[in-house]
């Protein structure tokens, strides 16, 4: 008997040693270098749509006379058309679309609400240029300022908005350069928040396309402004009440199909200019015309470059929900192994003579880990092939934490194979 006792008292130790040395039902994260495998049977074909930018087609594909124009989908950011895209030019009232960003970042912040009373300043009254004249002291609240800004390309308005945000339009104007700045928008700078002629106020067709896909990609609410035809607001002041019209600058909203807005421009300096964004089959077409020589041309050429995207390009996407999970082991850990997942939808968009059914995905992931692993730590990523060129891939990333073992972990894991 005693013998037994001790035999068992051994085995207990040898068991700990074990748990100590090696793998308590897990494996590792590649200290130096990372082995990674195929998952068994992910290797298929899939739909999917990705960031394609600066693929371009054939400029005399569509005959443009506006001198800046670029078309691009929005949820790739592929470039399907461009003319003089990055040459540098007067934006007038499209500098707005930089304004309603940040109003619209300051909403997301909880900085200001749409009930929120905005006072209008001396200086907001003053602007010239297209406004709704509004009077100095009259105060509206943030949804109506958004309004005026987005149907009625108030400069008053979006003065106000500046400095209501920012304490002044010089600081406000701050915040429009440094969010340019972090867009990519590298040939841009503001001076102002309405976007009247002065100068080294400039952009770019591109960069315009940049900030509008911004826009109307993180605030999708936007187009509930963008595509009022009409609409009355209410002036308030010392005099007493009166009714004021906004009428859209936009002319597509009463005849594109599928129009979700953007915005208008136009002085003598900048001439006509348009961001037109529009929504159809899954596509986002943003489409940016500078300098049209009339006001009808860039409305024309606007809807001309929209309908060639959607005629000559098909969305294709990948959201990665069937990927089929088999668990990572993982090393040292007080989990036998890790679940994974994918977070981000892949997109690509297919220009005419593509074929979707030709892209094909590979699923590589680790082949084991070394606790601590946390959520949404990369292990692995999705990558996806088209006519053998990579076009694009996703990370996998954990589903869940797995903590480090300590000896109490150890001791419970040892506990449990001695006596079960």
């Amino acid at each position: 008997m005693k013998y037994k006792k001790y035999a068992k008292i051994l085995c207990f130790v040898l068991c700990i040693a074990l748990l100590f040395s090696g793998n308590m039902g897990a494996k590792t994260f590649a200290d130096t270098g990372k082995n990674s495998k195929e998952a068994a049977g992910q290797d298929s074909t899939a739909q999917k749509d990705v960031a394609q930018n600066g693929t371009t087609q054939d400029s005399a594909a569509v005959d443009i006379t506006s001198e800046s124009a670029v078309l691009i989908e929005g949820s790739t950011g592929t470039v399907i058309y461009e003319k003089n895209k990055d040459e540098k030019r007067k934006p007038a009232s499209i500098t707005k679309i930089m304004t309603l960003l940040l109003i619209f970042d300051a909403l997301a912040s909880g900085k200001i609400k749409l009930t929120d009373q905005v006072t209008v300043s001396e200086y907001a009254a003053s602007m010239g240029g297209s406004q709704v004249y509004l009077e100095p002291g009259e105060t509206q609240d943030v949804n109506t300022m958004i309004k005026c800004i987005s149907i009625a390309s108030a400069n008053d308005a979006a003065v106000a908005m500046a400095e209501y945000i920012a304490g002044s339009e010089e600081s406000f104007v701050n915040m429009m350069n440094e969010r340019a700045k972090g867009l990519g928008m590298s040939n841009t700078n503001f001076v102002n928040c309405c976007g009247l002629d002065v100068d080294n106020h400039y952009t770019t067709a591109y960069d315009i396309a940049l900030m509008s896909r911004e826009l109307v990609a993180k605030y999708p609410q936007i187009s509930d402004y963008s595509t009022v035809w009409m609409e009355n607001i209410i002036h308030t002041t010392k005099k007493g009440q009166s009714e004021f019209g906004l009428t859209n600058t936009n002319k597509l909203i009463k005849s594109y199909n599928g129009i979700t807005g953007l915005k208008t421009g136009s002085t003598s300096l900048a001439k006509y200019c348009l961001s037109a964004t529009a929504k159809r089959n899954g596509m986002d077409m943003i489409a940016v015309v500078l300098a049209a020589p009339e006001t009808k041309v860039r409305f024309r050429e606007a809807a001309k470059l929209l309908d060639y995207g959607f005629a000559n390009c098909s969305i294709y996407q990948d959201d990665n929900k069937d990927l089929a999970v088999t668990p990572i082991p993982v090393k040292k850990g007080v989990a036998d192994g890790l679940n994974y997942k994918v977070n981000d939808k892949f997109s690509y968009l297919c220009l005419k003579g593509t074929n979707p059914a030709d892209i094909t995905k590979k699923v590589t992931v680790e082949e084991s880990l070394t606790a601590p692993v946390k959520e949404n730590d990369k292990v692995g990523e999705v990558t996806y092939q088209l006519g053998g060129k990579t076009i694009g891939k996703v990370d996998i990333v954990a589903s869940e934490n797995v903590d480090k073992a300590n000896l109490k972990d150890y001791f419970k894991a040892a506990m449990k194979k001695f006596l079960f």
